[in-house]
């Protein structure tokens, strides 16, 4: 086994060590989330903790670390008669992104079920992971169904495995350690609510403290044993103080009046649910804990505030984490004991013990609620633009850039599908071959069963059964006889959005709205687990103003600051469209595209601009790409321009009314990738 990096030696990162020591004192604070960027010691630090985490005690030759003191008595490797425990150090367990669901949970032989009645299991890293850490990197790209799986042990403490009828049940009580890049995607409510803590970690700007992060890296890989016995001492210090928290832990008194602190905190910043004020509660006894006091301060209440607290304030995935501190600070000096104000205690330095500990928990402040509209909203006094029904009037320069304007409020859009039966992620789209869903049939497994369709197997195996000599209830089942069931569910896809941001699109009232809409379609496509991209025209040429990505949040900032003005070069979005889905293509054969385009259908700019963009959107429907065209005209007179682009592309096109899920055309819309029969 590899020497792991010590904690002690990682620079800087205060509020990150601090979240994970504190859930090394009080695993019942319930795990930390960490966002950041790339190559800021995230994994490093999680790895690291392992080696300070105080051994635990098992049930000798359980393999699902029973404690002995108490075993659990619904164990499968039980019951356990009364021994004296071994001890070992506490595990700590990575579940990758792209594992099975049989890996996580463990699987059951079916086949031994079905003719021995015998419940064969295989734990799975829940079971490894019991009293222990569960580590997920990249927590924010892990599969649905896996998301489900953690959500329910997290929620009961137990891990159950369903196989037709045979069932097995296991204690799975970890502490949930998750890192994740926000650009590459934000993480489900649900599961985001189940961390306790979450930090927010970047790159050291301090030139000197670069360096040093440089220079113990450097020696760390030219000898990690070398390296790690220069800070052995400091880490032996750390594991002490861990345990000498741990022992105070239950002496600290969480008194009334910091109590009605922490209840007025969350009700303040209208936090849902109640998990926040449990979670503010044991924190602060952490915090309290780690100093070495046994009560409870307004400070330790504030920083568990900026630790428990950021994530749970998002209301969409729009929404920068982040708490208002001047806004904590009056709700703690109006609610707060002032017994609890005055103290003579310092509140806790944090982990290297320098420093106040005030430190806000690693998030910056936040204004309280939405995001900043950008310039050019309607509240500025930039002059508004002239109506959209004469886009190149004297006066006003086809190339003349407008700043951006801030989109209307998002709405429920209706969902766009693309149509056929696809085999892309999982997800909440279109329809698919999946692991999950109903029932639609039955296949010889191709390897390890998963899924077992009882009805077919039976089937299969109740001719044979006087061939191979039944004599007893049980039925003879052999491998050949297994079925694996085919199911149906649902598939994230591809959304890639075209924008025309041309002059003929940028009357202010016009943009506003179209903007909106496009906002509602990133956060319907959240809600649907896609992968999304942003391409616009406008003057003279398309960009590609988001690659896909799995961020929706960054597609909306792109859209937030997206200036219009020029000609429409319509066919050079489609072209840039085209190559965008080309590549991913090669990329990820298995994700679907559907491509969204919102414009008003017009084209200018260069020779033939009209013939030119109905060949681009010939090629997307020579290709079976699912499309379908948001019509952005307004006015008494409509020209229909982009419904017959929608017809070139072989798709569908629905106004910007018809796109709201409660408009008076309410039926859901498939999208088609073949024209459809007049």
């Amino acid at each position: 086994m590899s020497t792991p990096y010590p904690f002690t030696a990682i620079v800087g990162q205060d509020d990150l060590r601090l979240g994970l020591l504190l859930n090394a004192v009080s695993p019942a604070v319930g795990g930390v989330l960490v966002r950041g960027e790339k190559g800021t010691a995230k994994s490093t630090a999680v790895r690291a903790l392992a080696a300070l985490m105080p051994e635990v005690s098992v049930v000798p030759g359980c393999r699902f670390s029973c404690d002995p003191v108490s075993p659990d008595p619904a164990c499968p490797d039980g019951p356990h008669a009364e021994a004296a425990g071994v001890s070992r150090a506490a595990r700590t367990v990575e579940l990758p992104v792209g594992a099975s669901e049989d890996r996580l949970v463990g699987a059951l032989d079916i086949e031994r079920a079905l003719s021995e009645g015998v419940k064969a299991f295989e734990p799975g890293l829940l079971a490894d992971a019991h009293r222990g850490i569960l580590y997920v990197d990249e927590v924010n790209l892990l599969h649905d169904h896996l998301v489900d799986l953690l959500l329910d042990a997290a929620a009961m403490g137990a891990s159950y495995v369903e196989r037709e009828g045979v069932s097995v049940r296991h204690a799975a009580r970890f502490l949930l350690v998750g890192t994740m890049n926000p650009e590459e995607g934000e993480l489900r409510p649900q599961l985001l609510d189940r961390f306790g803590l979450t930090v927010e970690v970047s790159a050291s700007r301090d030139t000197d403290e670069r360096v040093e992060v440089v220079r113990r890296r450097l020696a760390y890989d030219d000898d990690p044993e070398g390296f790690a016995a220069r800070w052995a001492e400091e880490e032996t210090a750390l594991r002490e103080r861990i345990a000498a928290a741990r022992a105070l832990l239950p002496r600290v008194v969480l008194g009334d009046g910091v109590l009605r602190q922490i209840a007025a905190t969350c009700a303040a910043f209208e936090v849902d649910g109640m998990r926040a004020d449990i979670v503010m509660a044991r924190t602060a006894t952490a915090l309290a804990a780690w100093a070495g006091r046994e009560e409870v301060t307004a400070d330790d209440v504030r920083q568990a505030a900026l630790l428990a607290l950021p994530h749970r304030r998002r209301r969409n995935p729009f929404d920068a984490p982040g708490l208002d501190e001047d806004k904590l600070d009056q709700t703690l000096d109006e609610a707060g004991p002032q017994e609890n104000n005055d103290g003579d205690d310092d509140p806790d330095p944090g982990p290297d013990g320098g420093g106040d500990g005030g430190g806000g928990g690693g998030v910056p402040p936040q204004a309280d609620g939405n995001r900043t509209p950008p310039q050019g909203s309607e509240d500025d006094d930039t002059p508004s633009q002239a109506p959209d029904s004469a886009p190149d009037a004297p006066g006003r320069s086809a190339g003349a850039e407008q700043q951006p304007v801030a989109a209307a409020e998002p709405f429920r859009t209706k969902m766009l599908s693309v149509p056929g039966l696809g085999e892309g992620a999982a997800g909440r789209r279109s329809r698919a071959r999946t692991a999950h869903g109903r029932t639609t049939g039955a296949v010889r497994p191709q390897g390890a069963l998963t899924k077992l369709h009882l009805a077919a197997t039976v089937q299969a195996a109740a001719p044979h059964q006087r061939a191979r000599g039944r004599s007893g209830r049980g039925l003879v089942v052999r491998r050949d006889d297994l079925r694996q069931a085919t199911r149906e569910g649902r598939e994230g896809n591809l959304v890639l959005f075209v924008v025309d941001a041309s002059g003929s699109m940028a009357a202010r009232q016009r943009m506003s709205a179209v903007k909106g809409a496009v906002l509602s379609l990133l956060l319907d496509a959240y809600q649907r687990r896609d992968k999304v991209g942003l391409v616009t025209f406008r003057g003279k040429e398309a960009e590609v103003a988001l690659p896909p990505t799995s961020s929706v949040d960054a597609a909306a900032a792109r859209l937030e600051s997206l200036p219009t003005g020029g000609r429409t070069p319509l066919a050079a979005g489609l072209l840039k469209a085209h190559d965008v889905l080309r590549v991913e293509r090669l990329r990820d054969p298995s994700r679907r595209p559907l491509l969204v385009v919102v414009t008003d259908g017009r084209a200018t700019g260069g020779p033939e601009p009209v013939a030119l963009a109905g060949r681009a959107a010939r090629l997307h429907q020579a290709e079976g790409t699912a499309s379908v065209v948001v019509d952005c005209e307004s006015g008494y007179v409509r020209l229909g321009l982009a419904g017959e682009l929608a017809r070139e592309l072989g798709g569908t096109a629905v106004t910007l009314d018809e796109l709201r899920a409660d408009s008076i055309a309410g039926l859901v819309k498939d999208v088609t990738a073949a024209g459809r029969a007049a």
